[in-house]
């Protein structure tokens, strides 16, 4: 049945010979879709379409039509970018086809990527080992250090802050308005963020003794390496996982998509990666800071 299938494959690629496009451009389609080999006539009639129109685009600018040539990356890459009459998603579609002929007709000119690893997000800490982090804080032999280790996790955990924006919060930028507590961050990218109900008490105590310092201790916040000492005093518990920063922001991030309701939205909608979900946000007005405290979960 297999062998029946490419026949009839094979038979329509060399039957192809569309009007639409020169008899020159549908010879190249075939020659190099033959060699392809694509194992359905759907699959291959993609595959067809898309080298004779790279055909046309290439022969009429002086172009001989030959795979060496049509197929070098430089060449699929032009026809994607200027090609006419594509639509976004027909160039990606096109081009994508494209370096599939490319790589089983020239392999040398489009050797195969390389897989690169893609950095996925932490896993969120659970109930019960922010409640342990919490304790062992609770437990540092000093007031400083305890004040300074409950706002490491209470800001990572509680508001999402990571990197430049944790080291650079000071006691000041914690305050109570709009029915809740908020922290101001400055930097790259200003926002108030307002804190999660659990960690009202914790923070506000922690923001008070550092009044206009830093809260998580130091007193450069350019410093990479001010939230070491904290982290690894946190670290020792038994049962519990390191502490990193990164895994309280995810652990902020997934309580708050909870309570919106993220999953069951992007499950309606069918969204499975959430870039056309951010273009469609970029073109939409955030709500206010009241808004924000009782939307996530801020209110006191």
């Amino acid at each position: 049945m297999y062998c029946v299938i490419r026949c009839e494959v094979a038979d329509y690629i060399a039957r192809w010979r569309p009007v639409s496009v020169s008899g020159e451009a549908a010879g190249f389609a075939r020659q190099v879709v033959s060699t392809a080999a694509p194992a359905t006539r759907a699959r291959a009639n993609a595959l067809l379409w898309a080298a004779a129109r790279l055909a046309g685009f290439a022969v009429p600018l002086g172009l001989e039509a030959v795979p060496e040539v049509l197929l070098h990356p430089s060449v699929i890459e032009r026809f994607a970018a200027h090609g006419p009459g594509l639509s976004p998603a027909g160039r990606r579609t096109v081009r994508t086809n494209l370096r599939f002929v490319a790589r089983a007709v020239v392999p040398a000119l489009a050797p195969a990527d390389v897989p690169l690893p893609r950095e996925r997000a932490k896993a969120p800490y659970s109930p019960a080992q922010i409640a342990g982090f919490l304790a062992l804080a609770d437990a540092q032999p000093t007031v400083a250090r305890r004040m300074r280790a409950a706002a490491l996790v209470c800001l990572g955990a509680g508001a999402g802050l990571a990197g430049a924006d944790l080291r650079a919060a000071r006691g000041t930028d914690v305050t109570c308005r709009s029915g809740g507590v908020i922290v101001e961050v400055h930097g790259a990218r200003p926002r108030t963020v307002p804190v999660l109900a659990r960690y009202h008490q914790r923070l506000l105590a922690a923001a008070a003794f550092a009044g206009t310092g830093l809260v998580i201790g130091g007193t450069n916040p350019a410093r990479m390496n001010v939230t070491t000492p904290l982290t690894g005093a946190l670290s020792g518990g038994t049962g519990l996982p390191r502490l990193q920063i990164s895994r309280l922001r995810s652990t902020w991030l997934a309580q708050t998509a909870a309570m919106l309701g993220l999953a069951t939205f992007m499950h309606a909608a069918g969204i499975t990666c959430s870039q056309r979900l951010g273009d469609i946000i970029a073109a939409l007005e955030p709500g206010d800071e009241p808004d924000a405290v009782a939307l996530l979960g801020g209110q006191r």
